[in-house]
């Protein structure tokens, strides 16, 4: 059986498309699957719908947040309540085509434990949100030390590897780099994003730029070794102006240097500055996974029944 884990956060408008679209698609292919819908905190009628499918459709998991935790909580948790021998994690707004989960299926087959799906196209996007984009996963790649450049949350996961993701402790976990980082046996499905059929897109710049930041630290160290490399190069110019000024004064040509006293106090205080804040933050990631919370808390799951309006539910899971 493979389990399809969508993340839905205000997806009202698709979450009926999603199901019977993919439903369709896996079904030509006589697969016996689950979609499992993970409702982020909407604040829209996204849950009502996932009930109301839930009801009527046996292959529906519904799993309600208590509040929006944000994607990579509700893909976890989708993970935790997948039962498949494999596992796809896709966007529930049909930008990750289903039909090439089939050829993921096939890869799978094959004996491949880890299936990427990466980006041929980026569909239609901004200048600047493509340029954005493109810088975030170049410092990504440079930092995790594995090629993100068309790296994706659409995944295709045997059961072994879903079981090693879910055992790692961290709180904030950046799954698309964590599914490479895991190892196994991995090959990669070309894909080009679709155009969304409902709805809009839920990121905004600053949203995109939260989550860029958010995830380069807590996957990467790396950040911090750029404040050593600041300090190099602050130590480098420090030593050619102070030979210079050694110069100019044994030469009898030394002049007022108020300027460069000035400039060299800004530089230096702005270096030092970005530099607390950045430990700053690598400090609040530390207080916030030491303070032990849950990755997300769940108020509602929803096993669809063919029995019609009977459901079972599971209420007040804290995971």
């Amino acid at each position: 059986m493979i389990s399809v884990v969508l993340p839905s956060y205000n997806e009202e408008e698709n979450i009926d498309r999603a199901a019977e679209h993919i439903g369709k698609v896996l079904q030509a292919e006589g697969m016996d699957f689950e979609l499992i819908f993970v409702n982020d905190g909407s604040s829209d009628n996204t849950w009502g719908k996932i009930t109301a499918l839930a009801a009527k459709n046996p292959r529906i998991v519904g799993v309600n947040f208590s509040r929006n935790f944000g994607k990579e909580s509700a893909i976890m948790a989708g993970l935790a309540q997948a039962k498949g021998d494999c596992v796809a994690v896709m966007d529930c707004d049909l930008q990750h085509p289903p039909e090439t989960l089939v050829e993921m299926l096939h890869r799978w087959q094959e004996g491949y434990e880890v299936v990427e799906g990466v980006k041929r196209s980026r569909g239609k996007e901004s200048a600047l949100h493509r340029f954005a984009a493109g810088t975030f996963y170049r410092l990504m790649s440079s930092a995790t030390k594995v090629d993100m450049s068309r790296a994706s949350d659409f995944k295709l996961m045997d059961r072994k590897a879903v079981n090693a993701i879910l055992s790692l402790p961290e709180k904030n976990a950046f799954f698309r780099a964590l599914s490479s980082w895991v190892g196994f046996r991995t090959t990669s499905v070309e894909f080009d994003v679709q155009d969304r059929e409902a709805g809009s897109s839920k990121w905004s710049s600053r949203s995109l730029a939260g989550y860029a930041v958010r995830n380069i630290t807590s996957f990467s160290s790396a950040p911090l070794q750029l404040i050593t490399v600041c300090g190099i190069v602050v130590l480098l110019m420090a030593l050619v102006l102070g030979v210079q000024t050694l110069v100019r004064y044994f030469s009898g040509t030394a002049v007022a240097g108020f300027t460069t006293v000035i400039l060299l106090i800004l530089l230096i205080g702005s270096v030092l500055m970005l530099s607390l804040g950045l430990i700053g933050y690598y400090l609040a990631q530390i207080y916030n996974e030491l303070k032990g919370r849950p990755r997300y808390l769940i108020s509602e799951i929803l096993r669809g029944s063919a029995e019609a309006p009977a459901e079972r539910k599971d209420r007040d899971q804290n995971v």
